[in-house]
């Protein structure tokens, strides 16, 4: 391994979604199994003049329309013909799979793997092929092309899919709870992109991708062989269902007014609805800092608001990113791509029972350090910030039994027995291989 001063990205071996965010307003996420390796591979070989690098995006996203990411579970490693010796050097917890570690990510109760769907708590879950489109018209012949192969393919077949699409405003990304989302990344060296102010140093690319130094030196040993896991990442998947009638009715039932209401989202997330966060614009909405990217993120916590009496200690931006309250901040740093799926809520309308909300990536190079800290410590820790009996009010487990806790001078108010704005309807550990390894995967049938 060369210096970290001087190694730089391999941007023509690294899957673009690692590195890029592409301007799609819609999609699928494909889930397949393998029936038999050689229509694994087959599939696989298929795709691989597909699947873009992060050098290839970079240099067409003005002229690309469409982007396609293929990743793998570990048993669709193992479906796809890896030798053992080289699975058993992956780690545990992306051997075992999310479903089986869901007492660790607290998944209990209505998250539980039990209620997944789409088959995702299976071993039979092999691969995603995640593919976005910039329009609805490319996504429909993205799909019907992927049909085709599928159709065409023995040994392979589609597991589930889920349809996504981008709630308006188009220009950036809101969920279906009306707040503005991707506000705060992690850069990374030799990316070639600046941190805005209060987004922290760029990161050692090793937090990300394999093979490379990370924030405590070289790095850890890679899974076997080099070829597979290098310029590879771990993708944690999560289907977070939204329960915007839920939300909306509990804001009528405990503030009184409209402007009342918006505060206590606020609280509950940690910025407003713009984008602003509560740090900066305590007491009042401010779209123009929201959408002002040197600016929305320029704030901390310990010195300008260590009590939370702007943002809570528990709201959900404090406890996904507490800044510089966190040991070893750079240590948990992850990057979230995804998308939202479902219809949008009208204001004013009923809930309807329709299924809408999140599915989200969750990129790291360790999944224990990185994201099953964040799940088990940041998320659902009822003594996170020594609050006693929270857990994060919008994604943390809830049973009606936890509070949320709003500080307030002269008297603090505690919500009791919150119930769960979301539901995790679906999860699963992926590899990201390297453009490399996803032509070494392909060839396997050729050394097997």
């Amino acid at each position: 391994m060369t210096d970290a001063a001087t190694e730089a990205l391999e941007l023509d071996d690294i899957q673009h979604i690692l590195l890029t965010r592409t301007p799609a307003i819609t999609g699928r996420y494909e889930f397949l199994t393998f029936d038999t390796p050689e229509g694994g591979r087959a599939w696989l070989s298929e795709l691989l003049d597909k699947v873009q690098s992060a050098a290839d995006v970079a240099a067409t996203m003005d002229s690309s329309d469409r982007w396609v990411t293929l990743a793998f579970t570990w048993t669709g490693l193992r479906a796809l013909g890896v030798p053992e010796d080289a699975l058993a050097s992956f780690p545990d917890a992306f051997r075992e799979g999310m479903a089986a570690r869901a007492d660790i990510l607290g998944d209990t109760g209505a998250n539980a793997p039990e209620h997944w769907v789409g088959g995702l708590a299976g071993a039979d879950l092999h691969a995603i092929a995640i593919l976005f489109s910039r329009t609805d018209e490319q996504c429909k012949k993205s799909i019907a092309e992927h049909d085709k192969l599928l159709a065409r393919t023995d040994g392979v077949r589609s597991l589930s899919y889920l349809d996504l699409n981008a709630t308006p405003p188009f220009n950036y990304a809101h969920d279906h709870f009306g707040f503005r989302d991707r506000l705060s990344q992690p850069v990374m060296k030799g990316s070639g992109e600046e941190p805005t102010p209060g987004s922290g140093d760029p990161l050692e690319p090793g937090e990300f991708i394999l093979g490379y130094p990370d924030e405590d030196g070289p790095g850890p040993a890679l899974p076997r062989p080099e070829l597979l896991s290098r310029n590879g990442s771990y993708l944690a998947y999560r289907r977070l269902q939204e329960h915007v009638g839920r939300f909306r009715d509990y804001l009528r039932d405990h503030a009184d007014t409209a402007d009342e209401q918006e505060l206590l989202a606020a609280k509950f997330m940690g910025r407003w609805r713009s984008g602003a966060p509560l740090v900066l614009a305590p007491t009042h909405d401010d779209p123009e800092l929201g959408a002002d990217p040197m600016r929305n993120n320029d704030f901390n916590y310990k010195e300008m608001d260590p009590f939370g009496y702007a943002c809570p200690l528990g709201s959900h931006a404090r406890r996904l990113n507490p800044r510089d309250t966190a040991h070893n901040m750079n240590r948990r740093r992850m990057i979230r791509r995804g998308a939202t799926y479902g219809p949008a809520l009208p204001d004013g309308a009923p809930d309807d029972g329709v299924d809408r909300g999140i599915a989200a990536f969750i990129i790291c190079a360790n999944l224990v350090r990185q994201f099953e800290f964040a799940q088990n410590v940041w998320i659902n820790d009822k003594t996170f910030h020594e609050l006693g009996n929270e857990h994060d009010p919008i994604i943390g487990t809830q049973d009606n039994t936890l509070d949320f806790t709003v500080p307030k001078r002269p008297i603090r108010k505690v919500h009791k027995g919150l119930p769960a704005f979301t539901t995790l309807t679906g999860g699963a550990y992926f590899f990201l291989p390297g453009i490399s390894a996803l032509h070494y995967l392909a060839s396997l049938q050729e050394s097997s």
